[in-house]
């Protein structure tokens, strides 16, 4: 195969790339040098999109001698390798985020951004499900129709949270599975990863919801902090596990907080120390504060590292002060979450930023934002510091390194 030369043209593709689409009509472009592929222009950084079907006369066959896919034209008798749907290629439009009309705010339900949708044949990975919010996540995705793992640690509970679900909607349970997940060791991950490959091809939705909040200091099986580790770092790696089965379709979704704005983290002076604090610097509430900032920090670098895939990226805060089982660890939490109950969303209100993240058709191409009440929000200074991400995903590579060698 021949490759024009390398021209002024942005459109043009450089030196040893190829463009191809796929039977449902993305385009992808393929990197001959280093064998890679990707579903952006290696010039633009755009998504291209052709016509399903191929024109009148057009016949895909793949070739006996080369198992190359070839494409026959009936009308001319002629073949060729290029699919002549690229021919009328156009592009996908990123959609500009202050020409986005807000249809969901904090007063909707999850129920309601799914009505009239059928998720069947989607898959979804909810971590931390068998509860709270993450509970009527994974319940809604189900309703519609939607495959869900719901990826606990405790199999009892994730099972009594099932069963109350189909004294719902009966179909609805039998959509739901449990995958023992442990995020307080790296192994667990890798473990529930080799499952979940063995079983599925395709992650359409992988929502990052677990945590924990208000915990003594904790060293997990790791060695870690474990409130860090929980919220942050284990979700690092189960995404990267995952990454072969995420492509354009997918979305991740890390569920992250308002508290993110009060986190004492500084770029000079981030360490392995700061992320994972000894018990004489611990406070369970700035730990918190500090791993929300890590969510939005890994997720907005996420998105960009990932953008040429086409994986859309969102960091989400479900709401203030939502009586979730996050409070159980202390009886002061306990007490001021049920003070305040009357005044905060319901659960299936604080499950609807997640849900409209992973679900809504209007942020497809869009990446790496954050959301508050089903609609895009500025998050700190901090987290928009480029330098920062950067520096909490190498630290984040090199501690997940350190403990996996040991």
């Amino acid at each position: 195969m021949s490759y024009v030369p390398d021209s002024d043209s942005e459109d043009e593709l450089p030196p040893a790339w190829e463009e191809r689409a796929t039977n449902d009509g993305y385009v992808y472009y393929v990197n001959h040098h280093s064998k890679s592929t990707q579903w952006t222009h290696p010039r633009t950084g755009k998504i291209k999109k052709v016509a399903g079907e191929l024109p009148m006369g057009w016949e895909r066959k793949i070739e006996d001698n080369t198992g190359k896919v070839i494409f026959i034209d009936h009308n001319n008798k002629t073949t060729t390798y290029i699919d002549p749907r690229l021919a009328f290629a156009i592009e996908e439009v990123s959609p500009n985020i202050g020409e986005i009309r807000q249809r969901f705010d904090g007063s909707s339900t999850a129920l309601q951004i799914l009505h009239g949708r059928d998720l069947s044949g989607k898959m979804a990975i909810v971590t931390g499900c068998n509860a709270g919010i993450g509970y009527e996540t994974a319940k809604s995705l189900a309703f519609h129709g939607c495959t869900v793992i719901m990826a606990n640690r405790n199999e009892k509970a994730t099972e009594e949270a099932i069963e109350k679900i189909g004294r719902e909607r009966a179909h609805a349970a039998r959509l739901l599975h449990f995958r023992p997940l442990d995020l307080c060791t790296l192994a667990s991950c890798e473990q529930f990863s080799k499952m979940i490959k063995a079983e599925f091809k395709h992650i359409d939705y992988l929502i990052l919801n677990a945590g924990v909040m208000g915990m003594p200091h904790t060293l997990t099986d790791d060695g870690l902090e474990i409130t860090f580790q929980v919220n942050h770092l284990s979700h690092f790696h189960l995404t990267h596990l995952l990454n072969d089965l995420l492509d354009h379709t997918s979305r991740v979704v890390v569920l992250s907080s308002e508290s993110h704005r009060f986190s004492n983290l500084k770029l000079e002076g981030l360490s392995e120390q700061s992320l994972s604090v000894s018990e004489a610097k611990y406070g369970s509430m700035m730990a918190y504060n500090n791993s929300k900032l890590c969510n939005v920090l890994f997720a907005r670098e996420l998105g960009k590292r990932w953008q040429n895939r086409g994986i859309s990226v969102f960091a989400c805060h479900p709401g203030n002060l939502v009586s979730t089982s996050l409070s159980r660890h202390w009886w002061l939490f306990r007490f001021f979450f049920a003070l305040v109950r009357p005044f905060t969303k319901s659960l299936q209100q604080a499950a609807s930023t997640t849900i409209y993240c992973a679900v809504a058709p209007e942020l497809t191409g869009l990446t790496g934002v954050y959301l508050n009440n089903c609609f895009f929000c500025e998050p700190s200074q901090l987290s928009q510091n480029e330098e920062m991400s950067v520096k909490l995903w190498e630290l984040s590579e090199n501690m997940i390194k350190n403990i996996l060698n040991q």
